[in-house]
């Protein structure tokens, strides 16, 4: 007997047989994101198909029965897509150096000129976004890593440059089409451009703002929507997501305080991907958390959110993201490199330090989804505490 399944109940009827986490208690991993380490369920929601024929006599997949009837009025099958084959992150890493380089200075440039007034050259920022995107999509792991590394000098400039790449690989996870995936670039790109009208003494302020300060601060949302308006060739998209990237998912945001799906899609993405690279990195006030740390933090913030783009953007750049300090069940420590294309328990990870020993060993890349059984991720470690250094140039290669 045959049995028809659609895949999106097959997906949420899921539950979680194991996960492997220091943080894997909290409700949130365990009924919102529905991480199984079942390799089916992954081609699954990997796939396009509509739906999942399963013969359970035998338990095996099968294709769907023709009646012969029907079989006349059969449609051809489109041929299937052609998917570019995925770059080597070291070889991606090199490309995306340069392009963090290039996009600095041309960040840099259209800022400056939006606060002496001028309009921005957004000739420049489409190319920019091409670049990018072209990146994330032979890698995204290498641009939106390094794009993570900044100091707190060049932040507003390379935070823009961040945000562009996640929401470019968000929007790709989210199946947008092609013309959206870049107006999403652009936004992400141009999402800040209103904090070249705050003092740069308040950005740059190391201590806590005052009251008036912060409300300078808020202001730059409301500013910089003013100067993508009279920009030439700026996407709706882009001003809304200028305008609206600071509102919540519950209604507490600014700067006009929407809620839920009043908020454009765009602009509930450019939420979470602000907030994911602010709490990231470096900044003036504090030092940045640590990848999964700051994932776990975003999951817990009630109402800031909109749960399914969260949901989404998890996927999009792992439970362990790149450049994530692991311990394996081997006792070996890692920082995570690459992400598996089939399941977010099992990224590449670059091991480098023996607990047993507690010693360093020769850095060795160990794809933990070829040795399932055998190894894998028992929880995260924080490289201060280890005492470790530097453990970004273990996963950035020669720098």
């Amino acid at each position: 007997m045959l049995k028809q399944i659609n895949v999106e109940q097959l997906r949420i009827g899921m539950f979680i047989q194991k996960f492997c986490s220091t943080w894997d208690e909290s409700p949130f991993w365990r009924t919102s994101l529905l991480l199984d380490n079942l390799k089916d369920l992954y081609a699954i929601q990997a796939s396009d198909v509509a739906e999942v024929w399963i013969d359970t006599s035998k338990g095996l997949d099968v294709e769907k029965p023709v009646v012969e009837n029907e079989v006349a009025t059969q449609k051809i099958a489109p041929p299937p897509t052609i998917v570019p084959r995925r770059a080597f992150f070291d070889d991606e890493m090199t490309r995306a150096k340069k392009i963090c380089a290039d996009g600095k200075i041309a960040v840099t440039t259209m800022f400056q000129e939006a606060r002496m007034g001028n309009a921005l050259n957004t000739a420049q920022a489409h190319t920019l976004v091409e670049e990018i995107s072209s990146s994330v999509m032979r890698n995204p792991d290498a641009l939106i890593s390094l794009a993570r590394l900044k100091n707190k000098d060049d932040y507003t400039y390379m935070h823009s440059v961040a945000v562009c790449a996640l929401m470019i690989a968000l929007a790709r996870k989210m199946k947008l089409d092609d013309r959206k995936i870049r107006d999403a670039g652009l936004a992400g790109l141009l999402h800040d451009v209103g904090k070249m009208m705050v003092s740069q003494s308040i950005l740059d302020k190391p201590g806590q703002l005052t009251d008036e300060e912060f409300v300078a601060v808020k202001e730059h949302p409301v500013e910089g929507h003013k100067i993508l308006s009279v920009s030439p060739d700026v996407s709706e998209a882009a001003l809304d997501v200028c305008l609206h990237h600071h509102e919540r998912f519950d209604g507490t945001g600014y700067p006009h305080r929407l809620a839920g799906e009043d908020i454009s899609l765009f602009a509930r993405m450019g939420a979470v991907c602000d907030v994911y690279d602010a709490i990231t990195s470096n900044r003036a006030y504090k030092a940045g958390w640590e990848p999964s740390e700051s994932l776990r933090r975003m999951a817990e913030w009630k109402g800031h959110f909109d749960p399914a783009v969260f949901q989404a953007f998890v996927k999009c750049i792992g439970i362990y993201p790149t450049g994530a300090l692991v311990k394996l069940k081997t006792g070996r420590i890692g920082v995570v490199v690459e992400q598996s294309e089939n399941s977010l328990l099992t990224p590449k990870v670059k091991v480098f330090f023996s607990v047993k020993s507690n010693a360093y060993i020769p850095p060795e890349l160990v794809d933990l989804a070829k040795l399932e059984g055998y190894d894998r991720i028992i929880g995260l470690e924080d490289a201060q505490k280890l005492g470790l250094k530097n453990v970004h140039v273990i996963w950035e290669g020669a720098a």
